[in-house]
């Protein structure tokens, strides 16, 4: 299961890193859930996985860097943004050397935070989060002392701050996903699933076949499909494998898998009949039944385990994050 795990992670930072990159919000955010899952349930981060996890981090971080009400830290100060800056640091440390990308990336995440508390007109915790930001040292001083003079100003739109926008950030951070990607080597699950469906006759030259002519959304539609085939062809022969081998095929891991690539078959439905499946959850209201499986799925396994729960419970076109924010609306009424 601790292979099976690891394999989950780095299919899951691939995941995230493609919809990063193409600023697929949905498809972004149920990864996250995937990869938040998965690091939650590591004991410890196998050093040859500290990458991974803090790619996948930094990435969750940056989405939601705009978020102020958003926490990731004890620390009910610290921003996503502030958080991302350490999580940057953790995995600058894994680099074999330092490029002016990286200070690049440092850079901005530094300005960020400042930028966007002054775009919500927080100028106190603006000058707050700047005594915690830079140290004494000459080569940060510059830009401390740039940042300091902006925020006096309490104007948000100043030409550093335009000009070093969190449009700019999302560019460089996709530039380092792009080197990160090419530097390491495709992983097991993507491997393994590219030689299920090549063996059976579904290759990518048969895809490529069908791309040809089609139109931007009917690529969309095709593309989606061809990555759920591959998908739940490699789902099928991992269990059967996992079986013969004694493991409990009910555990979370597989579960959580399973519900990605339910995830990816709704997105093609999504497709088909272009209707946005989001926007109907919003609407959907929680029935009394649906808050009493949500209870007893919190007694059976625990608050925190959503994706468990949500695999076990029977619940009507729900996700994992809409079950912890139901379970919060509830403790908060009781």
């Amino acid at each position: 299961e601790a292979v099976v795990a690891e394999w989950m992670l780095e299919f899951a930072c691939s995941c995230l890193c493609r919809h990063f990159a193409e600023q697929s919000g949905a498809a972004f955010r149920r990864w996250r859930d995937v990869a938040q899952a998965l690091i939650k349930g590591l004991s410890e981060i196998p050093p040859h996985q500290k990458k991974t996890v803090y790619l996948c981090q930094l990435l969750i971080r940056i989405a939601q860097g705009k978020s102020l009400g958003l926490k990731f830290e004890n620390d009910q100060r610290i921003s996503p943004l502030e958080s991302a800056l350490s999580v940057w640091t953790l995995l600058e440390r894994e680099e074999m050397k330092l490029e002016k990308l990286h200070e690049d990336i440092r850079r901005l995440i530094q300005i960020q935070i400042v930028a966007v508390y002054m775009e919500n007109r927080y100028f106190k915790e603006a000058t707050e989060v700047l005594e915690r930001l830079f140290t004494d040292s000459e080569s940060d001083k510059p830009l401390r002392v740039k940042l300091a003079t902006i925020i006096k100003t309490k104007d948000p739109d100043v030409p550093l701050l335009q000009s070093f926008n969190y449009s700019l950030l999302i560019s460089k951070i996709k530039s380092y996903i792009e080197r990160f990607m090419t530097e390491n080597e495709p992983n097991f699950l993507i491997q393994e699933a590219t030689k299920q469906v090549a063996s059976r006759g579904l290759g990518a030259t048969t895809w490529q076949n069908r791309l040809v002519g089609a139109s931007e959304n009917e690529r969309s539609d095709l593309e989606t499909k061809q990555r759920f085939v591959l998908s739940i062809t490699l789902l099928r022969d991992v269990l059967g494998q996992m079986q013969n081998c004694c493991l409990d095929v009910d555990s979370s891991l597989f579960c959580m898998y399973i519900n990605c690539l339910l995830g990816l078959n709704n997105m093609q439905n999504v497709g088909e009949n272009r209707v946005s499946l989001a926007c109907s959850r919003r609407r959907q209201r929680w029935t009394p039944q649906e808050d009493l499986e949500l209870k007893s799925g919190v007694r059976r396994f625990g608050v925190g385990n959503w994706a468990k729960i949500l695999v076990h419970g029977n619940f009507d076109n729900r996700t994992s994050v809409m079950l912890k924010d139901r379970w919060r609306t509830l403790t908060k009424i009781e």
